[in-house]
């Protein structure tokens, strides 16, 4: 499987940086063997630079990315998901998402689904209902708005982008790349600092 991960300027680094460390390093992975490759898919073959000042230099273009039935898009947020040149992106989704294929949006990135009315029939969350409805015209999907941090919904996630660890349990879940009592002792130890659950952790790969 690949995970394709959509990379253009003010790219939000911490908002990926927990399912990214996990997927590139795969220390956690029930089989380490696993073909799971992380792709980073630009608008051009330029480089672009995150938030935190990262330069990030794209594997490929969006022009010649084709989904398989096992892979994922990741939308990270940024600042430039309400403006016209992050249509390409949200476009590619939108047929993705229409294919059957695994899509998750975080932050801006969930924001701009919902700018080009893709998360009117769907289950769904973002950073703000409110916002949502306040500033995209073609946003009608409130009534189907989840008060949650992160919300999957058949082979879309979306999450607020105060939830980067539960944005990447659900990625990670959905993967099916960490044994599930291998992923929750991992939620629970980043989420609550417990030491508990660091034994928890490595009992969980030794099952």
């Amino acid at each position: 499987m690949k995970v394709y991960l959509a990379v253009l300027d003010t790219l939000a680094d911490w908002e990926i940086a927990y399912l990214t460390a996990e997927l590139h390093s795969k220390r956690f992975f029930r089989n380490p063997e696993t073909d799971c490759q992380l792709v980073k898919v630009g608008l051009t073959a330029a480089p672009v630079q995150s938030m935190g000042g990262m330069e990030i230099k794209p594997h490929m273009v969006l022009a010649d990315l084709k989904l398989e039935p096992d892979d994922l898009l990741v939308l990270p947020g940024a600042d430039l998901w309400g403006q016209p040149q992050s249509d390409p992106f949200l476009n590619f989704a939108k047929a993705a998402l229409a294919e059957g294929r695994n899509v998750a949006a975080i932050c801006g990135a969930a924001d701009g689904l919902a700018r080009i009315g893709v998360l009117n029939t769907r289950p769904h969350t973002a950073n703000n209902k409110g916002h949502l409805a306040a500033s995209f015209p073609a946003y009608e999907g409130a009534a189907l708005y989840q008060e949650a941090p992160v919300w999957r919904d058949a082979n879309l996630i979306t999450a607020s982008g105060l939830a980067p660890l539960e944005f990447a349990r659900e990625v990670i879940g959905l993967l099916g790349v960490f044994k599930p009592d291998t992923l929750e002792a991992w939620y629970q130890l980043f989420k609550t600092s417990e030491p508990r659950y660091f034994g928890d952790l490595v009992a969980s790969m030794q099952s």
